[in-house]
């Protein structure tokens, strides 16, 4: 008993330890990050926020079990971006990374409460989608101007 006690305070210990010293990594860092500049998009990366996935679901016929779930899990979704962009403490990346991981959980779980018939439309959808991304994408390369050297 009085190793498992032992044990304990060690374990206790050293978390407290990694805690402490993550601390003064980040205390180290004095000098303020610079500002990050503005990342200009260049014609193949495209917008970063995909908001066309929400017509991969249209036109779906949903059961009124269907519709149950999915009111439910855009509610969740909602409430989580929400809860993220009101937050001050974090920097607009993370907010970004953040919102962006949830949209992505939000049409996973979608995706999940789908039919396979359903699924499937859904899956036609979005290739059509992407490959008329990736046409745009390459005709507007083909297009520009060589650069000069």
């Amino acid at each position: 008993m009085k190793k498992n006690r032992i044990t304990q305070l060690t374990a206790a210990a050293g978390f407290l330890f990694l805690c402490w010293a993550s601390g003064l990594t980040r205390a180290q860092e004095s000098a303020p990050a610079p500002a990050p500049t503005p990342h200009s998009s260049s014609p193949a990366s495209g917008p970063k926020k995909d908001t066309h996935q929400p017509e991969d679901f249209a036109g779906l016929t949903f059961t009124a079990e269907q519709q149950a779930k999915i009111d439910q899990i855009r509610q969740t979704a909602k409430q989580r971006m929400d809860a993220v962009k009101e937050d001050e403490k974090l920097a607009p990346e993370v907010k970004q990374a953040m919102l962006d991981g949830y949209q992505r959980i939000e049409i996973h779980d979608l995706y999940q409460v789908l039919t396979p018939e359903q699924q499937a439309e859904v899956r036609k959808k979005a290739l059509a989608r992407r490959t008329a991304v990736q046409q745009a994408e390459q005709q507007k390369k083909q297009n520009r101007p060589p650069t000069p050297q």
